[in-house]
């Protein structure tokens, strides 16, 4: 059991994954009451009044250091598609696995794995053109997060040969030539509704037609894994159906705390120095007064109502919250999900305390990069990649926990 504190109420509402209109009607209805409220209006729960909440439970008493001295049992190989700037591959790396080979289509990204780590074997081309074959045997994990696309259900259930034409079909046929013990797919959490649930079910077919056992897919809060942002993934893991008998994998424990933007953005536990200048994008004169009237955690609905409507325009009056618009961050909160640019109106990702958009390596720490791992191309590209990455952690943390299930299918 780890040290019992307090925690505010919009870190309670990020790991419960409720608004904070719902924390307040379960604060009016009793369910929830904070304990006390700071000179500036934050309210805050005492965590030992909170361990009949499951999510809290599993922070207090997790098994997190245990986790950490996670160790391979022997040096454990692995195959990393749809490679990106590297996010996932670096936490898979730090979790002991040996890349033999990383695909990645776009040069800038390829230029920032070659950059970074030399004695990577980068392969810069179009997935549908790479053979596999010559690696079978030879793999123990295959990885990588493939865009989420529609199928064409040829067939009535929906399988290998509908899958044609995707960068699903693709990863699957790499599982196919090598034949990996396991293999991870990672994707964005609406791939579990996505065409009413058609495509996870197509993907789960395909999936047993390879001789593959599926472990029931899981949605991983990348805040609950020591990583300053309210990210969301889907993880898919798949086990040989020759191993799948020895396996026995568990979803990795959470961290005892949430990370904030001041964990990402000064010298602590997350990182040892303050966050480095780097470059970033300015805001146009127009928008860097309304950005100058917005708090700390506010958005446009703070602003003054004649502002708002400027601002706005035609959506001033649309239903729905469009709580990305003119925000600002908040250093005692994680991030919202970065996206691929830290400007757009849609998805405003502002400094918390300066009036501009978050720098180069801002975002990357948020994505929890180390200070320097450093990105190619030009800075919108920059940009792109840090957005599109997994965050370090996260993939250190699924990392472990496939060492861990690794190393039970070696002892067997």
């Amino acid at each position: 059991m780890h040290v019992l504190g307090t925690i505010s109420a919009s870190n309670f509402a990020d790991i419960m994954g409720v608004s904070k209109l719902t924390l307040q009607k379960w604060e009016a209805n009793g369910s929830f009451v904070p304990t006390k409220t700071d000179s500036s209006g934050t309210k805050y729960f005492d965590v030992e009044n909170l361990l009949n909440v499951p999510e809290i439970r599993n922070m207090v008493y997790s098994e997190w250091e245990k986790e950490m001295i996670t160790q391979p049992s022997h040096p454990y190989t692995s195959v990393e598609l749809f490679a990106g700037a590297g996010g996932l591959a670096l936490g898979l790396e730090k979790a002991g696995f040996n890349h033999l080979l990383l695909n990645e289509i776009d040069h800038d990204a390829c230029a920032t794995l070659r950059h970074n780590r030399p004695e990577w074997n980068i392969v810069e081309q179009d997935i549908k053109t790479v053979s596999f074959k010559n690696l079978k045997g030879k793999i123990d994990l295959i990885s990588g997060g493939f865009p989420c696309q529609a199928f064409s259900y040829a067939g009535k259930q929906g399988g290998f040969n509908d899958t044609r034409g995707t960068l699903f079909f693709e990863l699957a046929r790499a599982v196919d030539e090598i034949r990996p013990k396991i293999f991870m797919g990672e994707n964005v959490k609406g791939l579990l509704a996505h065409d009413s649930g058609r495509t996870l079910n197509t993907i789960k077919n395909v999936i047993a037609e390879l001789g593959y056992t599926l472990i029931e897919p899981h949605i991983m809060k990348a805040l609950f894994y020591q990583v300053p942002q309210k990210r969301e993934r889907l993880i898919l893991i798949a086990i040989r159906n020759d191993l799948a008998k020895h396996a026995n994998f568990k979803w990795p424990a959470p961290y005892h705390r949430i990370m904030t933007l001041r964990d990402a953005f000064y010298k602590g536990e997350l990182y040892a120095s303050d966050v480095p200048a780097s470059a970033g994008q300015k805001y146009p004169p127009n928008k860097q007064k309304v950005m100058e009237l917005v708090p700390m955690g506010g958005y446009w609905r703070d602003l003054p109502l004649d502002v708002q409507k400027k601002y706005m325009g035609g959506s001033f009056g649309l239903e729905g919250g469009k709580t990305g618009m003119a925000r600002r961050l908040s250093l005692d909160e994680p991030s919202l999900t970065l996206t691929c640019a830290p400007a757009q109106k849609q998805t405003e990702r502002c400094h918390p305390t300066e009036t501009r958009p978050l720098t180069i390596r801002e975002y990357a720490r948020i994505q929890t990069f180390p200070d320097e791992w450093e990105f190619s191309g030009s800075l919108a590209s920059q940009y792109r990649q840090i957005g599109n990455a997994v965050p370090v952690n996260l993939a250190y943390a699924i990392g472990r926990s496939l060492v861990r299930l690794l190393n039970g299918i070696e002892e067997k």
